[in-house]
């Protein structure tokens, strides 16, 4: 049987004069893996919080299992008093020896030795994720791990929480994270608390069915419950429909760039001068640029069309953002050519305005943050009402004259969205754009990106969001290479591995006895040492374990080339998406310790 490790029982919390939840319940296992879903502002952080034990409740229970070690992640991380990072790190308690806090700094991309008091907001994330790590928490409490992650970072700290003893509960908009992760969902829904026995991956089916047996009791009430029904409908019981549309969209926009790929030895996008219609807004061509010796890019051509939709990815500090300056002229390269077409007009959401600051919000409400404190706005050429355009933003329209003061980060950050996309332009950049937001705003930033006219360029760590809406991958690699892929981060993920397969065949090749005398045994010469018993056994095992994993991920793929598997049906794609990147998963990891454990061997045989 589960072990319960900490339980809420009838618990209710007011917020001003209202309660946010009351009569809650919930009970922890020490080996739980939860996702806590929820829109912004429904108290996501604030149960975490309770559930730390760092507020207390105004009614009911909360119970504790003696010893147990419960740490939460901070979203702001409070570093005063700490002359570094790694001393706010050091003072979490039960944190290890240097070398280890060391080595999951670094895999982290947290510089210990970094001046606390002018630290980024970034940096200050990944050192509160190191401290929490290392706290030997029993129960870990995670408020968007992801953010500000890379994906290197971000596969790391899944492999981590998968060999992790305890329990964790976690709120990310991160999809591919919570899929892979999660066995069991909280949703968190207007003061009420559901559990489903299902992960992630089936937290959209299992939503569904709620809300519409919701929607359907709702129906024979009063008004105010049909309102509740259409909000339900147009939150949960659409999204598949609307995401069928999308993908389906998406797939046809892949298959035309695709086919303008050539040949050349620098994969570039094959177009037509540009003409009255702007089809090429921007166009690089052979562009390097290089900082203190080191090179952000070497020799990157680019051509970026109108109706593109292109990610950006590679670890932190490759030199994404300083692509995203490049192309927009806002920085000269040192050596090739950039030209832009006369019509450009950018609109840039950076990660520096992904809220509505002090200048920018403090003393104003909603209407003056989008219409200038009047009551109509020009969106898109069509002229809309600030109260009808807030709908569209998944916004009540009594927020019209609400100050933005009070609204959470995640609430500021829908609501900037809303104004920047109102804002004229034919190229939108993205710098980190999914942070701090929900998923239901996550799919409306979906369909706001799908019915948008113009270009995208996105700067993202998210793969499922990068998979569900860039039609080109642009992947920088920190060393001043650029990777340009058609498709989404798994297509470029997949590339990777293939050309992981192809290098370790070739180191097996050019191991491999040679001539006609290669089937006959021969005399070796003397070895300085040899590896150990239980290494050597796992080299001689490995070619099959990658054969076997191979064979699988062959089969999951075969499955997913049906193009009309998703529209027939979704769950079973779901299911079969999650296997194949389990899979993935671990043939990369046996891939990369067959080449340590063939490299360590050679080493040893000198």
């Amino acid at each position: 049987m589960p072990e319960p490790i900490l339980t809420l029982e009838n618990a209710g919390l007011r917020q001003g004069g209202d309660w946010l939840f009351r009569g809650l319940d919930l009970t922890i296992d020490a080996r739980d893996r939860l996702a806590l879903i929820g829109r912004n502002g429904v108290g996501k952080t604030t149960l975490l919080k309770l559930i730390a034990g760092e507020i207390d409740l105004d009614e009911g229970r909360r119970a504790v299992s003696p010893a147990l070690n419960v740490i939460r992640l901070e979203q702001d991380p409070n570093l005063a008093g700490f002359a570094t990072l790694g001393d706010y790190v050091r003072a979490g308690g039960n944190a290890p020896a240097d070398h280890l806090l060391d080595s999951v700094a670094s895999r982290l991309g947290a510089d210990l030795d970094r001046d606390a008091a002018t630290a980024s907001g970034g940096e200050r994330r990944r050192a509160a994720l190191v401290r929490a790590l290392a706290s030997e928490p029993g129960l870990l409490l995670l408020d968007e791990p992801t953010n500000h992650l890379d994906i290197a970072a971000i596969e790391w700290l899944e492999s981590w929480l998968e060999r992790f003893n305890g329990g964790f509960l976690s709120i990310s908009h991160d999809r591919a994270f919570l899929t892979r992760l999660t066995k069991n969902c909280l949703w968190l829904d207007r003061g009420t608390l559901r559990r489903a026995e299902v992960g992630f991956g089936g937290f959209e089916d299992w939503s569904e069915r709620v809300a519409a047996e919701e929607a359907k009791n709702a129906a024979k009430l009063d008004t105010k419950l049909r309102q509740e029904e259409h909000w339900l409908l147009r939150g949960v019981t659409a999204r598949r429909s609307r995401n069928e549309g999308r993908l389906a969209k998406l797939i046809e926009l892949r298959a035309t760039r695709k086919a303008m790929v050539t040949g050349d030895a620098v994969a570039k996008l094959a177009t037509t001068a540009d003409d009255g219609k702007t089809k090429v807004l921007i166009d690089a061509s052979h562009v390097a640029l290089s900082f203190g010796g080191r090179p952000i890019l070497r020799d990157l051509s680019l051509r970026v069309r109108r109706g593109d939709r292109i990610g950006i990815i590679g670890p932190n500090g490759a030199g994404k953002s300083t692509l995203i300056r490049l192309l927009l002229g806002q920085q000269a390269p040192d050596s090739g050519e950039i030209r832009r077409a006369k019509t450009l007009n950018p609109t840039v959401i950076d990660q520096r305005r992904q809220r509505l600051d002090a200048e920018d919000g403090v003393g104003k409400t909603v209407r003056d943050v989008l219409a200038d404190g009047g009551e109509w706005l020009e969106v898109g050429g069509v002229r809309k009402h600030v109260a009808g355009y807030l709908k569209e933003f998944l916004f009540d329209p009594s927020v019209i004259d609400a100050p933005v003061d009070g609204f959470s980060g995640g609430e500021r950050s829908r609501l900037l969205l809303a104004r920047e996309f109102a804002t004229p332009s034919n190229l939108l950049v993205l710098d980190e754009p999914t942070n701090d937001l929900d998923m239901e705003t996550l799919d409306l930033l979906e369909e706001v990106l799908d019915d948008y006219a113009g270009t995208v360029l996105l700067v993202s760590h998210d793969r499922a969001f990068l998979d569900r809406v860039v039609t080109m991958v642009v992947a920088l690699d920190g060393e001043g290479n650029a990777d340009i892929v058609v498709g989404g981060w798994s297509d470029w993920a997949a590339q990777q591995r293939q050309q992981q397969k192809e290098r370790a065949a070739a180191t097996r090749e050019a191991r491999a006895p040679k001539g006609k005398n290669a089937n006959t045994p021969v005399t070796a010469k003397p070895k300085a040492g040899k590896l150990s018993y239980n290494d050597a056994r796992e080299l001689a095992e490995l070619p099959k374990k990658l054969e076997l994993l191979q064979a699988a991920a062959a089969r999951h793929e075969a499955v997913l080339a049906d193009p009309g598997l998703y529209a027939r049906d979704p769950k079973r794609f779901a299911n079969v998406m999650t296997e194949l990147e389990k899979v993935r998963a671990d043939l990369a990891h046996a891939e990369d310790r067959w080449l340590a454990l063939a490299e360590m061997e050679a080493a040893l045989a000198g």
